[in-house]
């Protein structure tokens, strides 16, 4: 069975009226993937997308360890004036899952950056992958997307599919004490877009 809209409903949040439609290959599956979709959205014309990868810390519990839970905030923001989509990928901890990004947090708090605290655990520093953004986005009938986004690999991402980038847009957030190092990293050493000022 291929990844499918298994339900949806309308859900008021904060930042506005959002359509969440349920992706999965199994009707029963407990962690599906999501798309947020905006009010005024219209599949005809450049759509504004944010793909968004799970962080239970940032999400959910407001972490202050890394900018994931501001940048899903602001982009339900700007996806809601806007008419846009978020596609909610559930690869917690850049693909490596919630358990061993807590102990890849162990190993950072001994001095240790974030790419290769993954790699001492035997991960590759990213282990996310877009392709399931880009079929979510084909279902939708999104032919033409504004991408929201500091990544270049979710560009990378796109550039083979029938999903076309017309323009991306960054989305940065005023780094914190307590990231400044970890942004630091993913620009010099993993080519994020970000100015860091």
């Amino acid at each position: 069975m291929s990844l499918k809209a298994q339900a949806a409903s309308i859900i008021p949040m904060e930042q506005g009226v959002f359509k969440m439609i349920a992706y999965s290959d199994d009707p029963e599956d407990m962690s599906p993937h999501f798309a947020i979709v905006g009010e005024h959205f219209d599949p005809f014309q450049p759509v504004l997308v944010r793909v968004h990868s799970e962080c239970i810390t940032g999400d959910l519990f407001g972490s202050h360890r890394c900018d994931c839970g501001e940048q899903l905030e602001k982009s339900l923001e700007l996806i809601s004036k806007e008419g846009g989509v978020l596609i909610y990928l559930r690869q917690e901890g850049r693909g490596i899952g919630i358990i061993n990004k807590l102990k890849a947090y162990n190993i950072q708090d001994q001095g240790v950056n974030t790419v290769d605290a993954n790699t001492h655990l035997g991960f590759e520093a990213d282990e996310r992958t877009y392709e399931t953004a880009i079929e979510i986005l084909q279902d939708l009938g999104i032919k033409k997307i504004r991408l929201l986004t500091n990544n270049p690999s979710k560009l990378t991402a796109f550039e083979h599919s029938d999903v076309e980038v017309i323009e991306r847009l960054p989305l940065e957030i005023t780094p914190r004490k307590e990231n400044r190092y970890y942004l630091e990293t993913k620009k010099s050493l993993m080519g994020h877009l970000l100015k860091l000022s």
